[in-house]
């Protein structure tokens, strides 16, 4: 384990229950929302001695919040299933009251005057936020160190990184801090780092949940829910979910509440890709995942191998939306100013204004072309199953692994990026261990809007590996 930190001995009973465990002792009135809120601080200031997954705590406000639901609560009247549950939110979403600082020494520090869409959803829920967690620059990155607020840290191995650019998020989930976590995923920004620390990790179909103000990477950016199980997922995805026209490009579908009972894999039709876009897959992470695979065709699914459409032109379709998009972020920046950004961002930026409008437009073309094959394939598949990440935790403050031919994130990222680009629901669940007891994650794909499909499959899977990996007390990082 390296430098790593026991945490399984000393985390509160109070900071394990999930959010769904939290309502039953709401409700029963064993427990106080206050109680909890109390506990994930005092946790919360603990994990960031030791890992650094936060920007600020907000106590004062979260403890207000928290004796307005005790009140709901003991009247029989909470506002929804997460009501009172302690709840982080990533360092890009504007917060009435917070400031919002990108992960940047660049940004204002002036607070907002106005919740985002995903923000206003959950405080009409009546969720608590505790905390503002860490991001990379701009969120620009599947790893999280900012200039402004340093290295974050894994909580299985204080070495390693948790992933990002959600790795804050990340962290909170997997210690115990708060049961519900905001997160957004330009290129796999929820799932590589729910995958690196055990959690559970969603990227919602694209306009599920509306984005505002836009993303200046563009509509390959998704908000999302983090958590420690399935159901709490769909429960904090329900929250958000919805109609806000400040959006204008969140597509007009139907926002039903999701269901929350697995699915059943008999007669399932599962595709499964195997092949990362670019580079070699861990061995390990491919053990771990094959065995899930071998374990739903034992339970009656139908499993065929499958490969992505314009495999060899998806790296570079990325590269010319993501790099773009870090050159329009940094556009107007003086010369002074940029020197202070982190160097890797300012390199992505430099390849993004080398794009022509023609190179551009090839790329949102293949998108296009990209998209629709993907469409077709998931008409054919009830889901489709990869490993979320294809490599395992490596050094924190690194952009790649050490041992690598990987020149970017990108390149390592290559099982979550292209549905960024095709804009399909994709849930990380935790499946299994390395032999250094490191999480490893399987993902879930499904159709555009089928969001339902997908969470209904993660269940399943979570349930199928409790035995050996859910069993609780046994996904605290120790």
């Amino acid at each position: 384990m390296g430098n790593s930190s026991s945490y399984e001995n000393d985390i509160p009973e109070l900071c394990q229950f999930d959010a769904g465990m939290l309502a039953q002792l709401y409700g029963s009135g064993d427990v106080s929302p206050v109680e909890v809120t109390h506990a994930c601080l005092e946790r919360a200031s603990d994990v960031q001695k030791r890992l650094n997954g936060f920007t600020f705590l907000d106590a004062d406000r979260a403890l207000s919040a928290a004796k307005a639901s005790e009140v709901r609560w003991r009247a029989g009247e909470p506002q929804s299933p997460i009501d009172g549950v302690p709840t982080t939110l990533k360092d890009i979403v504007h917060v009435e009251n917070w400031s919002v600082r990108y992960g940047s020494t660049t940004t204002e520090t002036a607070p907002f005057s106005q919740d985002a869409p995903a923000v206003a959803g959950l405080r009409k829920a009546g969720a608590v936020f505790i905390a503002q967690t860490t991001m990379p620059e701009f969120g620009w990155k599947a790893v999280t160190d900012s200039p402004a607020f340093g290295v974050t840290k894994n909580p299985w191995n204080t070495n390693l990184t948790p992933g990002g650019s959600s790795g804050g998020a990340a962290v909170a989930a997997a210690t115990g801090v708060g049961a519900l976590h905001l997160g957004t995923d330009g290129g796999g920004s929820i799932r590589v780092p729910a995958s690196f620390t055990g959690i559970v990790g969603h990227k919602p179909s694209f306009g599920r949940v509306a984005a505002y103000p836009p993303s200046a990477f563009g509509t390959v950016a998704h908000i999302g829910p983090m958590t420690r199980s399935v159901r709490d997922c769909i429960n904090m995805l329900d929250a958000m979910t919805g109609r806000d026209l400040r959006d204008w490009t969140q597509p007009c579908f139907e926002f039903s509440q999701l269901r929350s009972e697995p699915i059943p894999w008999a007669g399932r039709r599962v595709g499964y890709w195997k092949a990362p876009v670019t580079g070699k897959l861990s061995a390990e992470v491919a053990g771990t995942v094959d065995g899930v695979v071998q374990n739903l065709i034992a339970a009656g699914a139908e499993v065929q191998e499958v490969t992505l459409p314009f495999a060899d032109d998806l790296l570079e379709v990325f590269y010319r939306h993501w790099y773009v998009g870090a050159a329009n972020r940094l556009s107007g920046f003086p010369e002074s100013v940029l020197e202070s950004v982190d160097p890797g961002l300012v390199k992505a930026a430099d390849v993004g204004r080398r794009y022509s409008a023609v190179d551009r437009i090839w790329a949102e073309v293949r998108r296009a072309q990209f998209g629709a094959e993907m469409d077709s394939l998931l008409s054919t598949f009830d889901v489709v199953l990869s490993p979320t990440v294809a490599v395992l935790p490596f050094e924190a403050g690194r952009e790649v692994p050490a041992d690598s031919d990987f020149e970017s994130w990108i390149e390592w990222a290559s099982f979550s990026f292209p549905i960024n680009l095709s804009q399909q629901p994709a849930c990380s669940i935790p499946v299994g261990f390395s032999r250094e007891h490191l999480p490893i994650g399987i993902q879930v794909i499904g159709a555009r809007g089928d969001d339902a499909v997908v969470l209904r499959a993660g269940l399943a899977i979570e349930e199928m590996c409790q035995s050996t990996f859910l069993k609780p007390g046994s996904r605290w990082p120790g």
